[in-house]
């Protein structure tokens, strides 16, 4: 029997498994195994709309088990701590219960073809106090936290009886990539949604403030300049400040300090700036990687030290090459990067099993969106394709926003399930509060 393991049930570690567990589901002699430490994938782009409330994670999730079992593959919980690579062996962390007592024991698997693709998490660049005091996205637990901290500051103010301080509710986000500036747009609308259920104690044009922050010299830095200006724009005339060419030196535990010496005042910082992968992938098993933690493989996407392991996505450091051989450095960690991968992967792994030759992953840049809310949406897109950046704002932008994750839900459910959870969704959000508050 060969063993195909896939470290990591992201975007495409997801999709890689449900089409290798659909395509080899009648064939004994091979067997497809997930691993990943959480019981349920969550598309991570969503992150900012479960921390905002403006989406219910539970519509969302996927059941690991429950779609192993339906997709012909299987599933092990837990978190990677080792790898042997001369006895082709992974072995995963115990699954803690909630009181820290163990699930599942430690875990060793075997594998034939082994591929990673854990993903990526912020990059605090050890800033002083990033780890104790301030709220990460890295992750749907991280989205649900910051969400309850925000839904119980706004009950905390409005029940007191002294007047709320200006730094009370105040949210400061740094870093203004994707993330940063999406989680601004929502929270401006779901705090106020929050405080409209009853909690008039608040005034929510004098009392919620949001702040973002950012080093570069101007917010949505992989974007057009054009469109970081508008949106920008737009983000000031919601009553976002916006700094830039702002670093920050401290996170304190009711503020943060910048490099001038600064100091901003704020109940909650949410640290949404760089990338790394974990550190426990820094040299595991003796493979190459780079400062960033990320595995380093070729254009097959196979290590430089292992040709039977794999890594795919934000955790792999992969040259970015097109068809023409142009461009240079690696592949950027996008989701559309990851659902590439796992397409070009799938064709990798049959073509071992046929004993062909392996092909060069060639990375192709459809463009970035980022979603502000009800407010609007902007991009820029096809830069590959025509050798231009078209840039797109508005209602048109919001429907290519859309589709992106239409063909995530498509590659994971196919196409009958996609349009019954479209519709559940549609059903439950007229019987729903427009913002979660729980």
């Amino acid at each position: 029997m060969h063993k195909i393991v896939i470290v990591g049930g992201g975007a495409g570690g997801l999709e890689l498994a449900t089409r290798l567990g659909k395509a080899y589901r009648r064939d004994k002699n091979i067997n497809v195994t997930l691993v990943d430490k959480n019981r349920t994938h969550i598309w991570k782009p969503k992150l900012h709309e479960i921390a905002s409330g403006s989406m219910d994670f539970g519509d969302h999730e996927v059941d690991y088990m429950a779609h192993a079992h339906w997709n012909h593959f299987t599933f092990r919980i837990g978190e990677l701590k080792g790898l042997e690579r001369a006895n082709k062996t992974i072995d995963l962390s115990p699954y803690l219960d909630i009181d820290n007592s163990p699930v599942t024991p430690i875990q060793k698997i075997s594998y034939d073809t082994l591929v990673i693709c854990i993903g990526s998490l912020s990059n605090d660049f050890g800033t002083t106090g990033v780890k104790e005091f301030a709220l990460k996205l890295e992750n749907q637990t991280d989205a649900k936290l910051f969400h309850s901290k925000m839904v119980n500051a706004c009950i905390r103010a409005h029940h007191q009886s002294d007047r709320i301080e200006q730094s009370q509710l105040h949210v400061v986000i740094i870093g203004a990539g994707a993330t940063g500036v999406e989680l601004a747009a929502e929270l401006h609308r779901t705090t106020r949604e929050v405080v409209a259920f009853g909690l008039d104690g608040i005034d929510a044009e004098k009392d919620l403030k949001i702040s973002l922050i950012e080093a570069a010299d101007r917010i949505l830095p992989a974007l057009n300049p054009r469109l970081s200006e508008a949106t920008e724009q737009l983000l000031s005339k919601l009553g976002v400040e916006v700094l830039t060419k702002s670093k920050v030196m401290e996170v304190m535990p009711k503020g943060i300090r910048l490099s001038d010496g600064q100091v901003i005042e704020s109940e909650l910082v949410v640290w949404a700036a760089g990338v790394k992968a974990p550190d426990y992938l820094n040299n595991i098993g003796g493979l190459e990687t780079n400062k960033l933690n990320q595995i380093v493989v070729h254009r097959s996407l196979q290590t430089t030290l292992d040709p039977d392991i794999f890594a795919l996505g934000d955790c792999a450091a992969c040259p970015c090459t097109d068809e023409e051989g142009g461009r240079g450095g690696i592949v950027p960690p996008r989701a559309q990067a990851a659902h590439q991968q796992a397409n070009h992967m799938f064709s990798q792994i049959k073509r071992r099993f046929a004993n062909k030759p392996l092909k060069p992953y060639y990375y192709r840049d459809f463009g970035s969106l980022v979603s502000l809310g009800k407010f609007s949406t902007v991009g820029n897109m096809m830069g590959g394709l025509i050798g231009k950046n078209l840039m797109i704002e508005g209602y048109f932008a919001k429907l290519m926003y859309l589709s992106l994750y239409k063909l995530h839900e498509l590659s994971v459910h196919g196409a009958i399930k996609t349009a019954l959870y479209t519709l559940a969704r549609l059903l439950s959000k007229q019987v729903n509060p427009t913002v979660k508050l729980h």
